[in-house]
């Protein structure tokens, strides 16, 4: 039955189109016209939020940033495995997937730091690359705001992982 519910979406949508006497084709066209020219007014966007985030990682910030924080996260209980998909879950997620990969790898998915990634990459979000490419797609250039409150879900979602991965698993 799922597998019937997007060609029939579509059929209705065709249907209703002719119809109500829509030229389906010309409308198709326009909106492709119109999505062509968002992807191109974004790709700027886009480009500088890659080459920040390969820069940031391949620059050894990411390492740099983990060592310093490791003795501090230690004596909080947080497990220093997590910090570097702590780190680049907000600016990549392609870079965090394959963190959260080795993490998977090294620990297993059913031990506390895997069940700790596994809650965490489901409940945060890519906060600077999506911030970069919605709002450069609509042209709002004050981001701090949605930053600072992105950043604090972040780190309430670091706390709802590591709660929910030790008492409720």
């Amino acid at each position: 039955m799922s597998d019937l519910i997007l060609p029939l979406i579509i059929g209705a949508v065709l249907f209703y189109g002719i119809y109500k006497d829509v030229d389906i084709y010309a409308v198709f066209v326009e909106g492709a016209m119109e999505g062509a020219k968002a992807a191109v007014k974004i790709f700027p966007y886009i480009l500088a939020v890659i080459f920040a985030i390969n820069l940031f990682i391949n620059s050894e910030a990411e390492d740099f940033i983990v060592k310093l924080l490791t003795p501090v996260t230690s004596l909080v209980g947080f497990p220093p495995e997590l910090l570097s998909l702590v780190i680049v879950k907000p600016l990549s997620g392609g870079g965090s997937l394959g963190v959260f990969q080795s993490i998977l790898d090294n620990y297993g998915p059913d031990s506390y730091i895997g069940r700790s990634a596994s809650v965490l990459m489901g409940s945060s979000e890519t906060i600077f690359y999506t911030t970069a490419v919605y709002f450069g797609a609509v042209g709002i250039k004050n981001v701090k705001y949605t930053i600072k409150v992105g950043l604090i879900a972040h780190c309430a979602s670091i706390l709802a992982a590591l709660f929910v991965s030790k008492y409720l698993f």
